[in-house]
């Protein structure tokens, strides 16, 4: 009797396009970013009474506001605002993070301990809650918005920050670099931040989708980029007394802010399965 034999080889998890998709979705949105006149050839500012109101047309994409502005320029022009605040936040939090998680986590101890109770303690409330009591103190401004986002995604970073200082730093590479003699910060430096980076920029792209959120949301209370200066959020705002007879001035600036989002958490989620072998 002949053992069936087993398959040497495990079958490949088809892979999704849905990433690609995403990836299509963020290069228009870098362009709007980037070359806002180009993608959007129409003033965004500038205002025609007799057209006010009007729905998406073949000549205003997304209709008119108000006050006769195209609003297909005004997103447009809005998309530099938004991702721009969002990665400020972005950067803000990661070298915050990244000093807490490190120390946290390499030096242990005291240290540790302090810097994970706060950190436990800033888990435990809503990020948007944090976000809106720190612009509350600070005041409105796109800049003082980053700062309050960013501040409000420390924790999480921080935790995954430590987790992969701890993991790395049992690592026999590292323990023997010790031994030769390194300072403990050129070991930290040199071999174990660099080792423990690809799950902390995975997260970091899932926390951008959260950011970018957050921006618009706090944007949409008035903290972020003033009108009549466009951003997602104050463009939202702006059409909420109008949906009942011009739906487009929310929904379609929503839809927008939407499809950013949810491209960058698949992107986000595509880098986190490719450290872990997934994709």
């Amino acid at each position: 009797m002949t053992a069936t034999a087993l398959p040497t080889t495990r079958a490949r998890r088809p892979r999704s396009a849905l990433p690609w998709v995403a990836l299509l979705v963020l290069a228009l949105v870098a362009v709007a970013a980037l070359l806002p006149r180009t993608a959007a050839p129409q003033d965004a500012f500038a205002q025609n009474v007799a057209e006010r109101l009007r729905p998406p047309s073949a000549g205003h994409l997304f209709g008119t506001d108000e006050l006769g502005r195209d609003l297909f320029s005004r997103v447009v022009q809005g998309t530099q605002a938004s991702l721009a605040t969002a990665l400020l936040a972005l950067a803000f939090a990661f070298g915050l993070s990244v000093l807490v998680g490190l120390t946290a986590g390499y030096f242990g101890g005291l240290a540790d301990r302090l810097l994970m109770g706060v950190v436990d303690v800033l888990l435990a409330l809503p990020s948007l809650l944090i976000s809106l009591l720190i612009v509350s103190g600070l005041g409105t401004g796109p800049v003082n918005l980053a700062v309050a986002v960013g501040i409000a995604s420390v924790p999480s970073l921080a935790r995954v920050t430590r987790a992969e200082v701890l993991r790395v730093s049992a690592q026999t590479f590292v323990e023997a670099a010790s031994g030769f003699g390194l300072s403990r910060f050129r070991v930290l430096l040199r071999h174990v931040l660099p080792h423990a980076r690809g799950p902390i920029v995975a997260l970091g792209a899932l926390e951008l989708a959260t950011m970018v959120l957050s921006v618009s949301a706090l944007s949409f209370l008035g903290y972020g980029t003033q009108p009549p200066a466009p951003e997602w959020g104050n463009l939202i705002a702006g059409g909420r007394d109008y949906f009942a007879t011009a739906w487009w001035l929310t929904t379609l600036p929503g839809a927008v802010l939407a499809c950013v989002v949810l491209a960058l958490h698949r992107v986000g989620r595509a880098l986190g399965a490719s450290e872990v072998g997934l994709v």
